[in-house]
């Protein structure tokens, strides 16, 4: 890496637990992302946006251990359910909801689905929903 990239470490998660945290991490982590998009629109070369970058991956690394200080139990139940349902979010709804309750509580985020209708109720709300497991 160039000198003037300032080292960062890995954000040290496998893809269920991003997953499960990936709404989060967009809330969380928006101004980093949205910078990083700008830089990356600005110039596509691989190097060019490697600051902005290790911005994401900080705010990643931090909120992932604010999640494992608070929310530990509800997000391990989480990923561990998506890792193995194929990582279908509608599979794992009731931890889901343990984990967004937590994060709600502990950290003031809420899970935001971008483009949800206004006035409609967030698929991830929805008690009784349409798609239910065939098998269990």
């Amino acid at each position: 890496m160039p000198a003037d990239v300032p080292h960062v470490e890995e954000v040290g998660v496998t893809s269920a637990p991003l997953k499960s945290a990936a709404f989060f991490i967009g809330a969380y982590c928006k101004e980093y992302n949205e910078d990083f998009m700008l830089c990356k629109n600005e110039n596509r070369e691989p190097g060019h946006c490697l600051k902005e970058g290790r911005k994401v991956t900080r705010c990643t690394i931090d909120l992932i251990t604010k999640m494992r200080e608070h929310c530990l139990s509800q997000w391990d139940e989480h990923w561990n359910c998506l890792e193995k349902k194929n990582q279908e979010y509608y599979l794992c709804r009731p931890a889901e909801r343990k984990l967004n309750a937590c994060m709600f509580e502990k950290l003031g985020l809420t899970k935001t689905i971008p483009g949800t209708p206004t006035g409609q109720k967030p698929i991830h709300e929805v008690e009784n929903p349409i798609y239910k497991p065939i098998q269990k």
